[in-house]
């Protein structure tokens, strides 16, 4: 994508845009070996691709709700990248790519009708501490991360 493109992208195109993305690498991830993926300091598989994605998106949405409700927003307690779990490391069959698919299309259509439902002045000028909505909905596509890591892998 271009950046001309990337700037005529509304917030809820950036979030299911990054959700594609990573369902489209996770397609090719029922052929993983089980070889894990070092990148920066963390370690990486296809199921912690999926969990850290899903997490972040649960992360921030429910920061945004807060927020929206005038509500102090909740510290998260996630392990995030630092922590491999044993499921982590498990095969990645074509189960999981369906459970995958149904989560975070899911998440990113919250997302996705949340975002279009706010006004342009909600959007940049969002109640609370913390980034803009327009920010949380940009820093969300940066969760492509954890996808490109694994890699696309057919």
């Amino acid at each position: 994508m271009t950046e001309t493109e990337t700037s005529q992208q509304t917030p809820a195109q950036a979030v299911t845009g990054m959700v594609d993305h990573t369902l489209e690498l996770a397609a090719t991830w029922l052929n993983w070996d089980g070889t894990l993926a070092h990148v920066d300091d963390r370690v990486y598989t296809p199921h912690k691709a999926i969990r850290r994605v899903a997490d972040h998106l649960v992360d921030h949405l429910a920061e945004m709700e807060a927020r929206l409700a005038g509500e102090e927003t909740q510290p998260d307690h996630w392990h995030a990248s630092m922590v491999t779990t044993e499921a982590d490391l498990a095969p990645f069959t074509q189960a999981d790519l369906d459970e995958a698919r149904s989560r975070l299309g899911r998440l990113a259509r919250i997302w996705a009708n949340r975002l279009d439902a706010l006004t342009a002045e909600q959007l940049d000028h969002s109640p609370g501490e913390g980034w803009t909505f327009r920010e949380l909905a940009l820093h969300l596509k940066g969760s492509t991360y954890y996808a490109d890591s694994v890699g696309d892998l057919s």
